[in-house]
């Protein structure tokens, strides 16, 4: 068997790659860096030089060649290795018949646990969302204690100290006072406060025993992550803008987070997510894959997720019932009381539907920033 074509399938907000072989076995894919697709394309077009005739089972050794063969690393290049890398374990799995995860040592579990977003920013309205949520079987929900994701500029009242961690923790305590104790709370900061914010905000929601603390800081500076986490009590978790195995076994060594977060989609595919678990399983931490993207890259967790004894919890992306997305599968997903059953068909457990360029028209992102109220840029 050997690889014969290799195609880009743009569909809303994702860029899927299909992996064709000479037996007709095809295997999908899909790039995680989502703010720069068509240069994940370019990255992914002088890959296919490569790759085009090669035996597709040979994964570790296609891995390593297209990481080594470049001076230039980083998360575009990543992202295209990631999709091929998904896609080469798909072929592998259809080809013997078995889901990806019966080949990384069978499953450790039939369902996976999984948290679904609210974006309100109005205490009460995300009290609402979580309550919603609850309603609908799930255990858990993602706050976003953020500035508003609705729009590019921050409020004359953010810049005050005071009046931003004070209005952070009561978003917090409404949600906590609204859902009860058999409830988690997954704060999502977005990597949007200082060093001294972040400390503030977490210990003024010790109380709520929030299940994990996301991204409180920009992630460019381990040191100030490891800071932070040792000058707070609850989890932190991070790790989802990694583009190495060597990130993230930095992150689990220096003990910057309780709980990692990678992105299959992003780190490398498969084939490095499951390295990283094993680091995070022999320093006792776990793993909440990051998944902010399209089927695949939900389909290509959950095989991970099956696997690994140190699994915590999955990000479920809000666009697979807000945008209708589970019409992108042949098969939808099995969702009940927020777990995700983990389909048994081989491969990676889905196909997309043969149209899906059609019925979900492109349309990438655009680069956005938020404003500060003094009208300089802030991480948001």
């Amino acid at each position: 068997m050997i690889i014969e074509k290799i195609e880009l399938i743009p569909a809303s907000k994702y860029l899927f790659v299909k992996v064709t072989t000479d037996s007709g076995i095809e295997g999908i894919g899909e790039m995680g860096a989502w703010g720069y697709l068509d240069a994940c394309a370019g990255a992914l077009e002088k890959l296919k030089d490569y790759l085009i005739g090669k035996d597709p089972h040979q994964i570790e050794h296609h891995w390593n060649y297209m990481y080594r063969s470049m001076y230039f690393r980083g998360s575009v290049i990543l992202s295209a290795i990631s999709a091929i890398d998904i896609a080469l374990w798909d072929i592998l799995g259809k080809s013997l018949g078995v889901p990806v995860y019966q080949l990384l040592g069978g499953k450790t579990r039939n369902k996976v646990r999984t948290y679904a977003p609210v974006f309100e920013s109005d205490p009460e309205k995300m009290a609402q969302g979580c309550l919603a949520l609850k309603a609908q079987g799930f255990t858990a929900a993602r706050l976003m204690i953020c500035g508003t994701m609705r729009t590019n500029q921050m409020t004359r009242e953010e810049d005050i100290f005071n009046v931003k961690i004070a209005d952070y923790v009561n978003r917090v305590r409404v949600c906590r006072e609204a859902v009860g104790d058999d409830f988690d709370l997954c704060l999502e900061v977005h990597r949007s406060m200082t060093p001294a914010q972040a400390v503030a905000f977490a210990r003024g929601v010790e109380p709520y025993r929030p299940l994990f603390l996301e991204d409180p800081i920009a992630p460019d500076s381990l040191e100030s992550m490891v800071d932070v986490s040792r000058r707070i009590s609850i989890p932190v978790a991070t790790g989802e803008r990694a583009v190495s195995l060597q990130e993230m076994e930095s992150i689990c060594q220096q003990k910057a987070a309780n709980f990692v977060r990678p992105d299959v989609c992003v780190v490398g595919g498969i084939s490095a997510a499951k390295k990283i678990a094993a680091i995070a399983e022999a320093n006792y931490i776990q793993i909440a894959p990051h998944n902010p993207l399209g089927p695949v890259s939900t389909a290509a967790c959950l095989q991970l997720d099956a696997c690994i004894p140190n699994f915590l919890i999955q990000e479920f992306p809000s666009y697979y019932h807000a945008g209708a997305e589970d019409g992108m599968t042949k098969t939808p997903l099995k969702v009940e009381e927020g777990y995700i059953y983990i389909p048994d068909a081989p491969g990676i457990g889905i196909e997309l539907v043969d149209d899906i360029t059609e019925k979900y028209p492109p349309a990438q992102r655009s680069l956005s920033v938020m404003n500060a109220f003094d009208g300089s840029v802030h991480d948001r």
